[in-house]
């Protein structure tokens, strides 16, 4: 159906329309140079998310999830649980006949996420140890510990929603334990954590870049940062089929390896980097208005029987998420916003645990299958008239008469 006011669409084109003329420029930039695949923009836009972040190096890559894939591959996460799954849908085995042969490292992470945290794990043949979240939806940090075995690699903390984890919690079981961290922050680009930045803790941090994310491209793409240069050097080759030769690189500080191994493509598009540097631009005024929206529904949803989201100092603004109660409660929800015509968005529907044919619903994760029942989105898209803030509020305390 058609909304008056959507959750997401128009801040697109509003932004775009804001900023054509800069946007058409750089686009125009990249053709008339045919400047098209790793070139100075990509460069570019490396070094404005590194010093954002305030790490050393950033990777461009194609989206999110190939940064957590590829920094998992990059730190040597592996096993055989991807080919063992494979044989199960097949019908040659068993899940339990599986799990006998299992070969390979686990790796911790959350089922309150988007399904690519977890997938990239399965992808390097690693088998994923999930944990439930505290009330703040992220990564419970007391759960850590009881779930880690002898397999046990990495930890992987999802960021939420513009929150981060806690981290000093978290990097001391990864030390205790000789553990690396892969941060999923692809929803709290400019969260902090104590004055760090989000993606700066682990290993490598890795973000999205896809339109619906907090610095939204016109398409796909993702990053990775890192403080670690021979982590950087792996992440270059193994974006790009394992060679240096690409003119977004310093070739003088990343010679290209006399050793040839095999890789991916995995690249973040030269044009997507030469208008996400036009974005980032306005990245900061966009984070200040997304927490001006989230106030003035704080102060205009107060009294009414629905749970409100808090937000510390540190935290950004990725969705503004409300708990109506229970599932029956959020269909009507949905249907009386439906007719206001004003979009919501229901997304936790099912948590990835309980997605049949997943494997994973073995794991017992109460806080989470919770959060399943009555989570909805706001549109908090940083373009929103206040106008239009306030007529959702009016259309919310209406629907609670």
């Amino acid at each position: 159906m058609e909304y008056r006011i959507n959750f997401i669409n128009n801040s697109y084109r509003r932004f775009a329309k804001a900023h054509k003329e800069e946007l058409i420029s750089a686009f125009w930039d990249c053709l008339e140079r045919g400047a098209l695949t790793l070139r100075e923009e990509v460069s570019k836009f490396e070094d404005n998310l590194a010093n954002f972040v305030g790490t050393k190096y950033a990777i461009g890559v194609n989206s999110g999830t190939d940064a957590l894939f590829l920094s998992c591959k990059a730190l040597g996460i592996k096993g055989n649980w991807n080919y063992l799954l494979e044989r199960v849908y097949a019908g040659e085995i068993t899940i339990d006949e599986a799990n006998k042969l299992f070969e390979g490292d686990e790796l911790i992470t959350v089922s309150h996420t988007f399904i690519a945290s977890i997938q990239c794990i399965v992808n390097c043949g690693a088998k994923p140890v999930l944990v439930d979240v505290g009330e703040n939806e992220l990564m419970n940090p007391e759960l850590i510990e009881p779930a880690i075995t002898e397999r046990t690699k990495a930890i992987l903390p999802v960021h939420f929603h513009g929150k981060v984890c806690d981290m000093d919690a978290i990097l001391d079981i990864a030390a205790k334990h000789n553990l690396h961290i892969i941060e999923d922050a692809a929803q709290a680009l400019g969260s902090s954590y104590k004055g760090k930045m989000a993606g700066s803790f682990g290993d490598a941090g890795c973000f999205s870049f896809n339109t619906a994310k907090l610095l939204g491209g016109f398409g796909d793409g993702g990053g990775i940062v890192t403080n670690s240069r021979d982590l950087c050097e792996k992440l270059y080759l193994l974006r790009n089929h394992w060679n240096m030769a690409q003119t977004s690189v310093r070739m003088s500080d990343f010679p290209t390896p006399e050793i040839v191994q095999w890789a991916w493509k995995s690249r973040l598009d030269n044009v997507q980097a030469a208008l996400l540097n036009v974005k980032f631009k306005y990245y900061r005024d966009l984070l200040v208005r997304r927490k001006q929206i989230a106030d003035m529904y704080c102060e205009g949803l107060k009294g009414l029987p629905l749970k409100l989201p808090k937000y510390g100092e540190g935290d950004v603004i990725q969705e503004f998420i409300v708990r109506i109660g229970n599932e029956e409660e959020r269909e009507k929800f949905k249907k009386f916003m439906d007719e206001k015509g004003i979009e919501v968005l229901i997304r936790e529907t099912t948590p990835n645990h309980k997605v049949k044919n997943l494997y994973l619903d073995h794991f017992s994760l109460p806080v989470t299958e919770s959060i399943s029942k009555d989570a909805v989105r706001l549109p908090t898209y940083p373009e929103l008239e206040d106008s239009e803030v306030d007529e959702i509020i009016g259309a919310i305390r209406e629907f609670y008469k």
